[in-house]
């Protein structure tokens, strides 16, 4: 799959998980496109895999076209940026999960970023 292909696809996939649910998150994007399984995001969550990236279906370089692929969808649909934690599930104290190897910040805010309807924030408020 090339880039536009790529870029097409995320545009698709995050404007439906949007319609379902209100907003979209990297996590939830990668598996609605098949890049991850739900079993493969919840053995990140019970720490039984270090960082996502480790299981993702394709390269670095596909993940961050898919990263900036979902920013620039958000940006240009008015969808609102809100940084979120991921946190370790099951016994034991919590950790902060990492999506990948190193820990870079900026990496660590891509993929932690959801994106959220406008909609969805005005309808909670009522």
């Amino acid at each position: 799959m090339n880039k536009n292909e790529l870029c097409k696809k995320v545009r698709i996939c995050a404007c439906e998980l949007v319609a379902d649910k209100g907003y979209v998150s990297p996590v939830d994007l990668l598996v609605k496109m098949e890049r991850l399984t739900p079993q493969q995001v919840e053995d990140w969550r019970f720490r039984r895999i270090p960082y996502l990236e480790r299981v993702t279906n394709g390269g670095l370089g596909k993940m961050n076209i898919i990263l900036r692929a979902l920013r620039e969808y958000a940006l240009s649909s008015g969808l609102k940026p809100s940084q979120t934690g991921y946190m370790s599930w099951g016994k034991g104290p919590k950790q902060r999960l990492r999506f990948s190897k190193h820990g870079s910040s900026t990496v660590e805010e891509r993929y932690s970023t959801h994106y959220v309807s406008k909609r969805l924030k005005q309808g909670t408020r009522k």
